[in-house]
């Protein structure tokens, strides 16, 4: 079980870390004018979208997984565990948003400011506060 945990961190930071980086990504595309510049984006965003999903998945795999030994007895006492999962959601909701930016830029269909992307860049981070939080301290 430790082993199963330690993946699912693991692959839970892989996720974050296109999380965080994937928007800034976006920033600096919506800023680009020059064609080589926003070709190059195009393909960092890409590939990052290809290894950021590699670690959603596996995130969510090993979290059902570590998820179904216990899920009976913890699912209806554990209201750290509702929230948390909650907060899942809405990443996976972020994530397939993200996905989606991505066709957006690809298309050469931005119409989103810079500010845009710096301002939804901070959603993950709120999200990752609350499921330390629920996961750490168990408030609830």
């Amino acid at each position: 079980m430790l082993w199963l945990k330690a993946f699912h961190i693991i692959l839970m930071v892989t996720w974050f870390a296109g999380l965080f980086y994937l928007p800034r990504l976006f920033v600096y595309h919506a800023q680009a004018v020059d064609r080589i510049g926003q070709d190059r984006f195009k393909t960092m965003e890409r590939k990052l979208l290809i290894i950021m999903s590699i670690g959603a998945v596996g995130t969510v795999i090993t979290g059902l997984w570590l998820l179904g030994g216990w899920w009976a007895a913890a699912l209806s006492t554990a209201g750290w565990l509702h929230i948390k999962l909650t907060c899942v959601l809405a990443l996976i909701a972020y994530h397939l948003g993200m996905r989606r930016t991505v066709r957006v830029f690809a298309a050469d269909s931005n119409r989103r400011s810079d500010r845009f992307y710096r301002m939804i860049n901070e959603i993950p981070a709120l999200l990752l506060v609350a499921i330390v939080i629920m996961v750490v301290v168990k408030p609830f």
